[in-house]
């Protein structure tokens, strides 16, 4: 029997639920067991597909073409769970099912209501989520307890609980320690009331995860047993880490997290939890002395988490080389506006992905100066197209070339819509999604990177590169170096005679992980540091991902 942890979240939200789960699932597969990971989101949008990063933040993918919330992402990075559609669900994706079989008449002609039909079917995508083959199935409810939109999962995951075995089903609340530095004083009454909100629901957490920045006191923690009905070792504080966030599994073990849970869900606790690799990963963060600056100039800079998964693999990038990334977020509209100067400095550049036509010239321009700068660039989805655009601008002549996208009646389409999205007129869930098949060049610096000629990567766009355009940058110093062959597509382009200039069409950050960096990023940012450090491009190390 497959045994369930649902993660629930009070007084605040974005308290770190996503890295608590992400972590509880690397603590749980460091000690043998096959986990799941599952996001359970209270909005009503079907998925985030159509939301505004500024709303949500980054949309992540799946290999199976699942648009779904960014904690997946953190999922992905800290353990080996495999994640598809079933892995996250809205309650516009919950119900979308059920008016569906209303409409088919599954119901009989019966009310369809809240309970039972709504929590029904929530149970069902908990199952979806959790195959059969895995030991723990982790399961986040986004939100914070008290939330309406949040009520039909909560009371889902109660009757989930009840009609499951004994034993089988755990409850960890994260929840919020105030520190008011005025007078010096962490509080503990935000938990009280949200554990009492939680209570009232019908679920008694069996291990509250305290978010503070300060220590808590053993008082404390008694204090919070006490009015919580949660016994003192089952009250873990979760401090704010110091440097990195891949330090939280450390911090979690090292309060005996681990260990409750092996013993409340009845594991085997008798195996340490090994995490022998992951120290010494941090032990190499903390005390390495090279450091590179990257700007990432993109339209969404404000937010962070609009281009979390990038962040991540730059600093995953770091790791290989031993040195510590910089980030320079600079905004797209400012590069066209104030001039490239503001990018003086910079040791390499990257180009990230998004929609829109603002920012679309800020982009060119920085790709253009590090370019004839031979400062190491990197563009991911539209920064790959941006790249081809300003490529086919400024150095094969073709004037006035642009994306189709946003320059419908433009001479050169270098970019141009796919041919299998002309009709297409829904936005949610109908771009290119997910992982496809990609063809390298051999001796290309896709190839060196890689170590291989055949990859899979995850897609997510409506336009390409226009294959009209392909003799044409064949013949220039331009390689059109990565293929999907079964469609003509081209993937990746580079120029060889640079420190390291390469686009991608795919999203490679949605596949790195810190103990094992994409082979891109780690390319990039070892570029980066041999320029801050004046050496030239090194020599591509082979590696390679899963």
């Amino acid at each position: 029997m497959v045994k369930h942890i649902f993660v629930t979240g009070g007084v605040v939200s974005s308290l770190g639920k996503g890295l608590t789960s992400a972590a509880l699932g690397m603590i749980l597969e460091r000690r043998g067991l096959k986990v799941s990971l599952q996001k359970l989101d209270p909005y009503i949008n079907v998925d985030p597909g159509t939301m505004s990063p500024y709303q949500h933040g980054e949309v992540y993918v799946t290999d199976d073409g699942a648009e779904t919330d960014l904690d997946l992402g953190h999922y992905e990075r800290y353990t080996h769970a495999v994640l598809t559609k079933s892995s996250n669900y809205t309650t516009g994706k919950i119900y979308s099912s059920v008016i569906a079989k209303e409409r088919r008449g599954d119901y009989l002609g019966r009310t369809v209501q809240v309970i039972p039909h709504i929590t029904d079917a929530i149970k069902e995508a908990i199952h979806d989520g959790a195959p059969d083959d895995v030991d723990v199935a982790i399961t986040e409810i986004g939100g914070t307890v008290g939330d309406i939109e949040s009520l039909p999962f909560l009371e889902a995951v109660r009757q989930f609980a009840l009609e499951a075995p004994q034993g089988d089903c755990l409850f960890v609340h994260v929840t919020l320690l105030p520190y008011l530095r005025a007078s010096g004083e962490l509080k503990t009454k935000p938990t009280q009331q949200s554990v009492g909100k939680l209570r009232e629901i019908g679920i008694q957490p069996d291990i509250l995860v305290c978010r503070t920045e300060v220590a808590m006191t053993r008082e404390m923690g008694q204090k919070i047993s006490l009015f919580c009905n949660v016994r003192p070792e089952c009250v873990i504080q979760e401090r704010d880490v110091e440097f990195s966030i891949y330090e939280l599994p450390v911090d979690l073990v090292d309060a005996g997290l681990d260990r409750l849970i092996a013993a409340r869900l009845g594991l085997d606790i008798t195996n340490a939890t090994d995490l022998s690799d992951w120290k010494e990963m941090l032990e190499r963060i903390r005390t390495t002395k090279q450091r590179c600056e990257i700007a990432v100039v993109g339209k969404y800079i404000q937010l962070h988490d609009a281009y979390k998964s990038i962040y991540e693999s730059l600093d995953h990038g770091g790791i290989a080389s031993n040195c510590e990334v910089v980030l320079r977020k600079v905004s797209a509209e400012d590069v066209h506006v104030k001039g490239t100067k503001i990018l003086e400095g910079a040791d390499g550049i990257l180009v990230p992905g998004g929609f829109g036509e603002r920012g679309l010239e800020g982009k060119i321009d920085a790709i253009t100066y590090a370019r004839e700068n031979n400062i190491p660039f990197f563009g991911i989805c539209l920064g790959m197209q941006c790249a081809v655009i300003e490529y086919a601008r400024n150095v094969l002549g073709f004037e006035g070339a642009h994306t189709a996208e946003h320059s419908p009646h433009t001479p050169h389409p270098v970019i141009a819509l796919m041919p299998d999205q002309e009709n297409v007129d829904d936005m949610g869930g109908t771009m290119r999604l997910g992982a496809y098949d990609c063809t390298l060049v051999e001796g290309s610096l896709a190839h060196q990177l890689y170590g291989k000629t055949q990859i899979s990567e995850r897609h997510r766009h409506r336009f390409e590169f226009n294959d009209d355009y392909h003799e044409a940058f064949e013949n220039s110093a331009m390689r059109l170096s990565g293929h999907n062959e079964g469609r003509g597509l081209v993937e990746i382009v580079e120029i060889p005679d640079h420190p390291f200039f390469m686009g991608v069409q795919f999203h490679p950050e949605f596949k790195s992980k810190p103990l094992k960096p994409h082979p891109i990023f780690a390319g990039f940012v070892a570029a980066a540091l041999a320029h801050a450090q004046g050496n030239g491009a090194p020599k591509a190390k082979k590696e390679s991902i899963a």
